[in-house]
């Protein structure tokens, strides 16, 4: 699996192909009409940036959907910085959409569990040493590595912490 980090910018990004990008960026452009409500606050906020300066690390699951998501997030003045939750389930195209938009992401489908932890720190890791200030943490991998002392700069302040699973509590009983 071949890896890319762009030589020519301050772009960052790790993606399995980056010329998988335009077609990423045309199943965006269908997946924005299927997201109408992220849209509906991107259009509405976007002028206002609320997020303005706002440091964002996502660990989700690095799908065409949640680039809608991340560009959303963009729009409203964050800083965003992405990996994927899980090894077996980013869209590669989506992926190198998102990096070829500038955005950092560190995600490719197949990635061994070595790859995934340094692509989680890389996520973590924004301009000037600096930490996230909000977290999107579907395994809660990432809230785990800040409790197990990823260090931040001093004076980084938490706006929040969420974390959302999918499991579900079985109705058999044993």
């Amino acid at each position: 699996m071949a890896t890319s980090t762009l030589e020519t910018t301050d772009l960052e990004y790790k993606v399995a192909n980056l010329s998988l990008a335009d077609w990423g960026r045309k199943e965006i452009t269908i997946a924005e009409h299927e997201m109408p409500g992220l849209v509906s606050i991107r259009n509405k906020y976007a002028a206002a940036k609320p997020l303005a300066g706002v440091r964002i690390t996502g660990s989700l699951h690095m799908t065409i959907q949640t680039a809608v998501l991340i560009e959303t997030l963009v729009s409203l003045g964050a800083e965003v910085r992405w990996a994927s939750c899980n090894i077996f389930s980013t869209q590669d195209h989506a992926a190198a959409a998102i990096a070829a938009s500038g955005v950092p992401v560190f995600a490719w489908k197949g990635e061994s569990l070595e790859e995934y932890w340094a692509c989680t720190l890389q996520a973590l890791s924004h301009k000037g040493g600096k930490g996230p200030q909000l977290v999107v943490d579907d395994g809660g991998d990432v809230t785990l590595l800040i409790h197990k002392g990823y260090e931040l700069e001093e004076g980084d302040k938490w706006v929040n912490v969420p974390r959302r699973t999918t499991k579900r509590r079985s109705s058999r009983t044993c």
